[in-house]
């Protein structure tokens, strides 16, 4: 483990950790910290958090396009339902943001618990 560098600003540090919650966007300065295996504790944790999101955001908006092109009856539905995972997606990415703001822990019931497994 690296010792802290007493000259490393604070507040560009946090700055960062705004930019992992930007939604689709944050996904790839997220994945490039797990793959350096750098970065403090919270980063990491943030991270892990943030993949896990935006893999399952896509997963899920991938499965419900592709029912709903394949199936005429429940197409309406599915569309209706990919749009609300979507804005599902982008609030809890900006409540997160929120709690950020406000200095509080950044956890989410079951999602983070399954992000802490991630390597």
């Amino acid at each position: 483990m690296n010792p802290p560098d007493p000259f490393e600003n604070l507040a560009v540090r946090r700055l960062q950790l705004f930019l992992y919650l930007v939604p689709v966007v944050g996904f790839f300065p997220a994945l490039w910290t797990l793959y350096r295996r750098r970065g403090t504790r919270q980063e990491r944790n943030l991270s892990r958090l943030v993949v896990t999101l935006a893999l399952g955001w896509l997963l899920g908006y991938l499965l419900l396009g592709a029912g709903a092109e394949a199936s005429a009856s429940w197409s309406l539905p599915l569309l209706i339902m990919s749009s609300l995972l979507t804005s599902g997606y982008f609030l809890v990415n900006l409540w997160l943001m929120v709690r950020l703001w406000q200095r509080k822990p950044l956890r989410l019931p079951g999602v983070s618990n399954l992000s802490d497994r991630l390597p």
